[in-house]
């Protein structure tokens, strides 16, 4: 990079109307006793006088002075910068200066304009090209004649869907979202259990959609899977439907306008598309989890391209981050091994109790009627459904209570053979009464539009728990 001289450095461009107002001043300050020189980032067609001026078409001098505003006037002694001030303000100059009198015809400050260099795109171009930021990554070259998106196909780096491609420039911009540095291994990403660094989530990031501000929550959802206690291995290997569910609580998720509202768990919302779907792209593109290799799921879910929602914080019931022993003012992320989402329908149950028994009813459904103590389950409360409960002074306490008594079954109604149905329980449990879920496996949570009096079921894997997978959590840190 070029060596710049001591003296007075003056950052201009054309297209700046403050920079061509103060044309007269450089020369006033090129006949001063310091040497002045006037770094142009457009059209060098300044008149500076007795000064030196300098075309920065690349804009490599601009930021080699992190230049963010012009005009910007630098002092510079020994190689090293002084002080410097920007926009146009005749005092701050003049004192900078050391020359009175500056512009006398001109107003006695005006605001400048942005640096070239922060046009889009430009900081992470510059950034990259004079190594602000190495990459441990390999760098794929793309051919001339190649379509990006259809080469990141062709790589088998995309889960079906077009990705974005992970320009370096790109992949800059992502890490700018969080204050953990590149080479940090996050762990061992399954099933290949190659080391899963903040640079290669960003870069799945880039792939997903993400924004640079979504870091944080893909990060955190990122490190609850590799939580040993969730299996991801297994979720990948089962033959089952499940996959990754990423709820989100707490500031974050209305930091970056996540949606807990209209069609929560549908598409529309970038965060909750894109934050899911980085995880997906995570555990495909660095662990190794493609389908029809390790990924051996017999019919799979659409929940595996993404399956991401927060949930809805404005009522008097604990959010489930709180419930798992996080305070309301965190931001966590909670990983559930989901397959599908199941509809419940009750526009007619005024109660508390005729809803809770309508909630048990199709709970009992989850996997099969006559399998308990399997598969976990999340049971998804919209805000209507949710009143019914509330008004009634119910807390989510009191309805975990009520549908573990409702969801507690007759072994005899659920061993093979009952109701002339071969599947269900051994023989043995026959004179038990067996809850339908493990202690823990229901979670409730609250989510969905203002109208419509539906809730929803979305169904565990069925091998839950400590042989399987158990939901975990994960605080989001910057």
């Amino acid at each position: 990079m070029q060596t710049l001289p001591d003296g007075l450095i003056v950052i201009l461009k054309r297209a700046c109307p403050t920079c061509t107002l103060i044309e007269p001043v450089l020369a006033q300050l090129a006949r001063g006793s310091r040497p002045v020189t006037v770094v142009v980032q457009d059209t060098a067609d300044f008149d500076v006088g007795k000064g030196e001026q300098i075309l920065d078409a690349d804009l490599a001098l601009s930021w080699q002075l992190d230049c963010e505003i012009v005009p910007t006037l630098i002092q510079r002694q020994g190689g090293t910068e002084i002080d410097r001030t920007y926009g146009w303000f005749r005092e701050d100059w003049e004192q900078l200066s050391g020359i009175s009198g500056l512009g006398p015809d001109l107003p006695a400050s005006r605001p400048g304009c942005g640096s070239k260099t922060q046009d889009p795109g430009v900081a992470e171009r510059l950034a990259v090209r004079f190594g602000a930021v190495t990459f441990a990554s390999r760098e794929v070259e793309i051919g001339d004649s190649e379509d990006p998106i259809e080469a990141c196909h062709e790589r088998g780096w995309s889960d079906g869907l077009p990705v974005v491609p992970p320009t370096p420039e790109r992949v800059y911009r992502m890490l700018q979202g969080t204050s953990r540095k590149p080479d940090e291994v996050l762990g061992l990403m399954p099933p290949d259990l190659v080391p899963c660094t903040v640079e290669k989530v960003a870069i799945n990031a880039v792939m997903a959609g993400c924004k640079p501000e979504y870091m944080p929550v893909v990060l955190a959802a990122v490190e609850a899977a590799l939580i040993d206690e969730f299996g991801m291995h297994g979720l990948l290997c089962t033959t089952m439907f499940a996959g990754p569910l990423v709820l989100v609580n707490g500031p974050a998720a209305r930091h970056i306008g996540m949606n807990s509202g209209v069609n929560c768990l549908g598409q529309g919302n970038r965060a909750n598309a894109s934050i899911g779907r980085a995880l997906q792209l995570v555990v495909r593109n660095v662990g190794g989890g493609r389908p029809g290799e390790i990924d051996r799921a017999t019919m799979g879910t659409p929940g595996k391209y993404t399956f991401c929602f927060a949930e809805a914080e404005d009522s008097e019931w604990d959010s489930l981050a709180q419930e798992r022993g996080f305070a309301a003012d965190q931001s966590v992320v909670t990983l559930f091994a989901a397959e599908g989402v199941q509809a419940i329908v009750d526009q007619k149950s005024r109660t508390p109790e005729s809803l809770a028994r309508s909630f048990a009813l199709s709970l009992r459904s989850v996997d099969h009627y006559k399998l308990v103590m399997h598969g976990d389950a999340m049971l998804v409360i919209s805000p209507e459904h949710c009143r019914v409960f509330t008004d009634a002074g119910w807390s989510k306490a009191r309805l975990h209570e009520e549908l573990a008594k409702l969801l507690t079954l007759p072994g005899k109604d659920l061993v093979m053979g009952a109701q002339g149905i071969t599947e269900g329980m051994p023989e043995n449990f026959a004179g038990a009464d067996l809850p339908k879920f493990r202690p823990g496996g229901l979670l409730i949570v609250r989510a969905g539009g203002p109208a419509g009096l539906f809730s929803a079921v979305i169904a565990g894997w069925a091998a839950s728990g400590p042989t399987g997978s158990t939901p975990v959590s994960k605080e989001v840190l910057a």
